[in-house]
């Protein structure tokens, strides 16, 4: 069971499931874009799959089942398709930025009030109070302070 995103290309429960295969195993998948979101990516772990002759079989596309022709076919055309509506989501993502950049908007999380960092710190730098009470007090949460404290430094 990987927790790590289709889209990474690091997934040490993939590579350590394609270390194990075995002739005439067969991968069950929730969805494709589970397994990758690069149809690159795909293609070659859907290769390696082969190279050990192995198939692959999703739960959400019924037609990827690499066991017959038509399959491995319908999987080279939705693969392709797969790829494009990520590229599509991808631009349109990148126009939405661009667009509220022109307009003004920056991204990203709000800055801590300066005034609630500069309490944190001073509380911090006493040593008279715990990460916890700096919190309650100044709102600042324990990961932002010490995110803090390191630009700081």
């Amino acid at each position: 069971m990987e927790k790590i995103s289709g889209s990474k290309r690091e997934r040490p429960e993939l590579h350590l499931m394609m270390d194990m295969l075995r002739e005439g195993d067969t991968i069950i998948v929730t969805e494709l874009a589970r397994i990758s979101r690069s149809v690159k990516d795909l293609f070659e772990i859907v290769g390696i799959i082969h190279s050990k002759k192995s198939n692959i079989k999703s739960l959400k596309e019924p037609w990827l089942d690499t066991t017959t022709p038509q399959g491995k076919l319908l999987f080279t055309i939705f693969a392709g398709i797969s790829q494009f509506d990520r590229d599509i989501i991808r631009q349109r993502t990148m126009e939405g930025l661009s667009s509220a950049r022109a307009r003004g908007r920056k991204g990203g999380r709000p800055k801590k009030d300066s005034s609630d960092m500069e309490l944190a710190f001073k509380m911090y730098d006493s040593k008279e109070y715990s990460i916890m009470e700096i919190e309650k007090a100044t709102k600042v949460s324990k990961s932002s302070l010490y995110r803090y404290l390191e630009k700081r430094k």
